[in-house]
């Protein structure tokens, strides 16, 4: 009678155990599944700019410095997504991906600045078009970040709860991080895109 007593408290347990185990790895494909939106919008974001420089090229001729500066920062954005999309939860690579993303909205934003002084470039369509599609996909990378935050933090308070807190820690759920602005405070206001007369 003992024996089966103890049978059942230990059955009880590891059916405890595995349904501890399988929320936490709920939620954490969750905030996985939160950054492929990001990933995704950082594509189109990145998928853009080429477009951009070569609409602008044309007309700011004596500016390439600038242009390659977006390049270049395009660049490192791009590899940045690109590590952080292969592990969500490396704070390292987080931290780079926002580096990244702020040095490429930098870049960007001196370029629109540039931009104000060429009026056939503003009255250009194709260059609206583009500024419009940015500030857009601005907007669904803020969205995005948000739900990823707020999957990353479901997952945080799952793995630090008790007895989560024992099934985190017996198999190496690590903590998660959250995504910051991609952008400085300075940079934090929604990007100007279109070009006013």
């Amino acid at each position: 009678m003992t024996g089966l007593i103890i049978l059942c408290i230990l059955i009880a347990c590891a059916l405890l155990a595995v349904g501890l185990y399988n929320s936490l790895v709920t939620c954490r494909n969750r905030f996985k599944n939160a950054f492929s939106q990001i990933d995704v919008q950082l594509k189109r974001r990145h998928d853009l700019i080429p477009n951009l420089v070569e609409t602008v090229k044309g007309y700011m001729q004596h500016e390439r410095e600038t242009l390659e500066a977006v390049i270049q920062a395009r660049t490192g954005a791009i590899s940045a997504a690109q590590k952080a999309a292969g592990d969500p939860a490396d704070a390292a690579a987080l931290q780079g991906l926002a580096s990244a993303e702020s040095m490429l909205s930098g870049a960007l934003g001196r370029l629109f600045a540039l931009a104000e002084s060429y009026p056939d470039l503003k009255a250009n369509q194709n260059m609206a078009q583009l500024q419009e599609e940015l500030s857009s996909t601005e907007n669904r990378i803020a969205f995005a970040r948000q739900a990823f935050n707020d999957a990353v933090m479901a997952y945080n308070i799952a793995r630090e709860k008790f007895p989560n807190s024992i099934i985190a820690g017996m198999f190496n759920f690590q903590e998660a991080q959250l995504l910051e602005s991609t952008q400085s405070p300075e940079e934090r206001t929604a990007p100007r895109v279109a070009f006013g007369s």
